[in-house]
């Protein structure tokens, strides 16, 4: 592979990563400014479920989990029609441009049924795109071990660099100009600790799907010079449906195990991402008291954490092998809660933001890794999506069905949030997949040539 194409591939993972990036951390806050109800769902869906049932289909919930069901419903239809109908890279151009549309949408909007229409065509078709990215890179590296982590190490780069423009946007602008500092370390000072809070700061959050769109654009345009990457021919014999090929495979304890503890562990990091940016904002002594402008680099050091992890993934992983690597993963999730429990003092909370890294590479990274290695060839694409389906889909789902609900009602009193008890509900999940994955992955050997060791898995 030339330099050129490593080039593309990486910052085709920066644009990719810097779009979701832009606006996920700052909507869980969002939400509630605009009115939308954590408890209650729409009225035509009210009629139809019993009121105790009603939290997880509430207005919140349901603009949260178009991401996760575009996940789970775009592994049947966008990522397969990608897989064996168009090249990826147009796939690509396309979804991001429709896409980009949608979400710069939600700058303009308060209204529920549009801004939840919006997101769920935004999701429908940039999701996809994520897996599209891994098989894209997948088709032109040799080897995915050494290869994959320095090429996604561009996504966690996109992350990172989505947080930082928000410390200039994000800020009161009437309060620097008031104080009038002189000289541009002063101004720069003035700016940087000027950050937005309460009212002000919930109503500048539509920034981040400005931003948001202008990176969809971007890499819409860019996708059209990525190298070619076509569709899969369907081989005689071979399953039409590459959905249905993928899923046989969770007949294999040792996939099937993986499924699952897949699931509890994205409910553990979409946890993080549900109630870390309001914990972060809340003042003393129930949270930490970081200004609006920071809250996004703050939770950004664990993508910075992911970089190093990402570029030593390939050694630890040839080292300590699959399971291990990602129980490790997966118990830095169980640190960052304990913390997040029993020690949120601001320097604490800040410094176990680089468990992220951990958790992500060891865990979500390895996991795609596992999948390259694992699956046949036919359907690796489509595998990638089955993942994709659990990481960003039933995880996801179930954190964003019960996370507003547990964080707004069941844990806030009085205005009060109580965060330590908060914080033991993804602890105790992370925990238990951590044992769960410990005890009963037990992957078979991969044998070569790759024909033999597709052969092992798909029997």
């Amino acid at each position: 592979m030339s330099n050129s194409i490593r080039f593309k591939l990486f910052l085709m993972m920066v644009l990719e990563l810097f779009i979701w990036g832009a606006w996920l951390p700052l909507i869980y806050g969002y939400l509630p400014s605009l009115g939308f109800s954590a408890s209650a769902p729409p009225e035509l869906i009210s009629a139809l479920i019993p009121h105790k049932l009603w939290f997880l289909f509430s207005q919140q919930s349901l603009i949260l989990n178009a991401f996760p069901v575009a996940a789970t419903f775009g592994m049947f239809f966008s990522t397969h029609y990608a897989d064996r109908h168009f090249s990826a890279e147009k796939f690509m151009a396309f979804s991001h441009l429709i896409g980009g549309l949608a979400i710069l949408g939600l700058a303009f909007t308060r209204s529920f049924g549009l801004f939840f229409g919006l997101m769920l065509i935004h999701c429908l078709l940039y999701v996809p795109t994520i897996s599209i990215a891994n098989s894209i890179a997948f088709a032109h590296i040799k080897d995915p071990q050494k290869e994959f982590g320095l090429i996604r190490v561009g996504g966690t780069i996109g992350w990172i660099l989505a947080a930082w423009p928000f410390t200039f946007i994000l800020v009161d602008w009437a309060k620097v100009h008031q104080a009038n500092p002189q000289g541009f370390v002063n101004w720069l000072g003035t700016v940087l600790g000027s950050g937005l809070t309460g009212e002000a700061l919930q109503h500048a959050t539509r920034w981040t799907y400005i931003v948001a769109g202008i990176a969809s654009f971007v890499l819409a345009a860019f996708s059209l010079t990525l190298p070619h990457t076509p569709p899969k021919k369907v081989e005689v014999g071979v399953d039409r449906f590459a959905w249905l090929e993928a899923l046989k495979l969770l007949k294999h304890p040792f996939v099937l195990i993986l499924w699952l503890v897949t699931i509890v562990d994205a409910f553990a990091l979409y946890s993080y991402f549900n109630w870390t940016g309001v914990f972060l904002s809340t003042a003393p002594p129930a949270g930490v008291g970081i200004r609006g402008n920071w809250i996004m680099p703050v939770m950004s050091i664990g993508q910075v954490a992911e970089i190093l992890t990402m570029l030593i993934l390939g050694a630890v992983l040839k080292r300590l092998g699959w399971r291990l690597t990602m129980v490790i993963g997966i118990l830095g999730h169980v640190a960052r809660f304990a913390v997040y429990s029993w020690a949120p003092t601001p320097g604490a909370v800040i410094t176990v933001q680089l468990l992220h890294g951990i958790c992500y590479a060891f865990f979500f990274a390895t996991v795609y890794i596992f999948v390259d290695e694992y699956f046949p060839k036919d359907v690796r694409s489509s595998a990638q999506g089955l993942f994709n389906a659990v990481i960003l889909g039933l995880g996801s789902l179930l954190a964003n069905s019960i996370c507003p609900y547990l964080m707004q009602t069941v844990f806030t009193h009085n205005g009060v949030t109580d965060f330590k008890n908060l914080f033991l509900v993804p602890f105790v999940a992370a925990l238990a997949a951590a044992i769960a994955l410990a005890l009963f992955f037990r992957p078979p050997p991969k044998r070569q040539p790759e024909p033999a060791a597709a052969a092992a898995v798909a029997a």
